[in-house]
């Protein structure tokens, strides 16, 4: 008895693990994973500008140099009058006054912008000319009578002289004058004192001749006490042969 119940044993024990053999034979496989979806292509790039300017002053007139170079940028314009460019480059120009450049670069990724500057710098004005003063306007446009040697009466070139003396006068009615009369070193102290005289009043009479007050023209004799030229020749003995103009106001 106790043979043929382990026999059963037995075949139950085969029974069993038969069965559970084929019941995980004939389950279902779970269904395979999906396969994950491909990554987003990466966004594109934001453009990268930049822009400098050498120099960064000129003087009107001068020209600068704009320098510029950029990434990831499609499209790249600079303002003003330059117009579109490469994306890396340089260019001259030529501002009449002082100009902000601007470059702007655009592409897929968005667009990008830079400045530079280029100063003119605009010469100051001329001053305006210093008015000429009076004295030295006397200076320049009186002009001395120049007589021959023992001689009182007026030359030719005395008279034009004269002339281009009264109109400056009549152009400034406020100055009055001295006239002086010279000689040269010959003859006597007195003598030339009486000559210096009658030289003295015939500028005086033609200066009023042409128009000049009388009130405003005195006159004096050096004879040959103030030499213009000390030499003992006739060049200089001419300089010194004058009837002078000295401003006495």
């Amino acid at each position: 008895m106790f043979l043929v119940s382990r026999t059963l044993y037995r075949a139950s024990l085969v029974v069993a693990l038969a069965a559970a053999v084929f019941t995980f034979g004939c389950a279902k496989k779970p269904p395979a994973p999906a396969p994950p979806p491909p990554a987003p292509a990466p966004a594109p790039s934001r453009p990268t500008v930049t822009l400098s300017a050498s120099p960064t002053t000129i003087q009107q007139g001068g020209s600068a140099t704009l320098n510029w170079s950029s990434t990831d940028a499609t499209q790249l314009s600079i303002a003003p009058d330059v117009g579109a460019v490469t994306a890396q480059g340089s260019t001259s120009v030529t501002p009449s006054s002082s100009t902000t450049y601007t470059i702007s670069a655009s592409g897929p990724g968005g667009a990008a912008e830079a400045s530079a500057r280029v100063t003119v710098s605009v010469p100051p004005p001329p001053p305006p000319p210093q008015e000429e003063s009076l004295d030295s306007l006397f200076t320049r446009e009186v002009r001395d009578a120049y007589f021959d040697l023992d001689k009182a009466d007026l030359r030719p070139d005395a008279r034009e002289a004269l002339t281009k003396t009264a109109a400056f006068l009549r152009n400034y009615p406020s100055i009055k004058v001295t006239i002086e009369g010279h000689c040269d070193e010959r003859g006597s102290t007195e003598y030339n004192l009486a000559l210096g005289v009658r030289r003295a009043d015939a500028v005086k009479q033609y200066i009023t001749s042409q128009g000049i007050s009388a009130d405003r023209i005195s006159t004096v004799s050096f004879g040959k006490e103030k030499p213009f030229c000390m030499e003992s020749n006739e060049e200089c003995w001419q300089q010194n042969r004058r009837g002078h103009f000295v401003k006495s106001n």
